[in-house]
């Protein structure tokens, strides 16, 4: 084997030369157009429920846009999913709010209700006032328990947030995941299950929602002839020739989505055999996950080759196991990119401070889990041999 095989790379359709060709032949090459408007007309008939959506340059945009959309203010709480990357975090710190988070359940590794409740009332207990807004994630594509979720915010009247980056196509009681809320936030990185090379969109409740989005995603200028600011903007728009990628993209949506519940299968089907390895997998009939990433678990008691050479040069207070980066290195070694599943909120550094209600299950986790490659371009070949060197691994 003399090719590398990545974690989840994007795939092209072949239309999308199309659209940015498109794009210099009308000057389009700006952060709206023609392209900008059909990519979101696009996403709005894909994701239904006559929701509204705002093409935007990051995932992380997105995000931050829908705090301010919920009102979320310098002093103000949020509560946010431990489990997760960054991402869906951070932007609660850029508008001088807390995060308080989260631990995950056992099942679909997302937002724990039971948890979400405590943590309201204790909220309201300490500081006298409710958390501005609630932020569940889709882990690797797999659906929360949002009925739960969303019947606990709407008895303390919170709106919810879906951190979808993961999940675009995953649906939960055959509902796509980020219409739930509020707010859904989508991703389109170059990781994504479909990509426009950077990007990400906002899905909205309704055209006015949409509309103050927009405003706030275009530098909040006023309806002047002039340039009149009375409120912070943001320069956060997708460009006509992202969006031209993203409409090719669009195009094979299904295709990939198809294609990632297909390795996931065979993940299955050749791991099933191994003893002290397990995949994530739906919960119930109610989840269809999109299955972004394949996620495999080690059991503490498994012992693969090289576990002594595993953390010879760094070390920090929450790891994964010896024998899951021993895992890693031993895939690298053969060509393959592996990673450990996402490294809680709470237990990073620059959070050390944050409120946070435990119950261990991200924590254990993080300590067991890989992530396996998965994308559009990883072929049953690859599954075969990944596989292969997964066992080789073993004593």
């Amino acid at each position: 084997m003399n090719k590398r095989i990545y974690l989840c790379l994007a795939h092209m359709s072949g239309q999308e030369q199309k659209y940015i060709q498109e794009a210099f032949d009308t000057n389009w090459v700006v952060p709206l157009g023609p392209n900008v408007n059909a990519f979101e007309e696009e996403l709005e008939h894909f994701v239904g429920q006559d929701k509204k959506v705002v093409a935007l340059s990051a995932g992380t945009a997105a995000m931050h846009l829908a705090l301010i959309g919920c009102g979320v203010k310098a002093g103000d709480e949020v509560l946010v999913q431990s489990f997760t990357f960054c991402a869906s975090a951070n932007p609660v710190t850029y508008l001088g709010a807390t995060p308080v988070f989260i631990d995950s359940e056992a099942e679909t590794w997302n937002m724990d209700p039971t948890l979400l409740e405590r943590a309201i009332i204790d909220r309201i207990k300490k500081t006298g006032k409710k958390p501005k807004a609630i932020v569940p994630v889709y882990l690797y594509g797999m659906p929360a328990r949002i009925d739960e979720i969303l019947s606990i915010a709407n008895k303390y009247e919170i709106p919810v947030i879906e951190d979808a980056a993961e999940g675009l196509g995953s649906r939960f009681d055959g509902q796509v995941c980020g219409t739930f809320g509020r707010y859904g936030v989508l991703s389109f990185n170059g990781n994504k299950m479909i990509t426009t090379s950077g990007g990400g969109a906002l899905i909205c409740p309704d055209s006015e929602s949409k509309q103050r989005i927009m405003f706030y995603a275009t530098q909040a200028r006023e309806s002047y002839p002039y340039y009149q600011h009375e409120k912070i903007g943001y320069n956060y728009r997708m460009s006509n020739i992202c969006a031209g990628i993203g409409r090719g993209q669009m195009t094979i949506l299904e295709k990939h989505i198809a294609h990632h519940r297909h390795i996931h299968y065979l993940y299955k089907e050749m791991l099933a055999d191994i003893e002290g390895i397990s995949l994530q997998e739906n919960p119930s009939s109610r989840s269809d996950s999109n299955y972004w990433l394949s996620t495999i678990l080690l059991d503490p008691d498994l012992r693969i080759k090289g576990e002594e050479h595993a953390y010879e040069t760094i070390r920090t207070d929450c790891e994964p196991n010896r024998n899951v980066e021993a895992t890693r290195m031993g895939l690298d070694t053969a060509g393959i990119e592996s990673r450990p599943l996402w490294k809680p909120m709470h237990k990073q550094p620059i959070y050390r401070n944050s409120p946070c209600y435990l119950n261990g299950v991200s924590e254990a986790l993080f300590k067991r889990g890989l992530c396996l490659p998965s994308g559009p371009c990883v072929s049953d070949e690859d599954v075969a041999y990944i596989v292969s060197q997964i066992k080789a691994l073993l004593p």
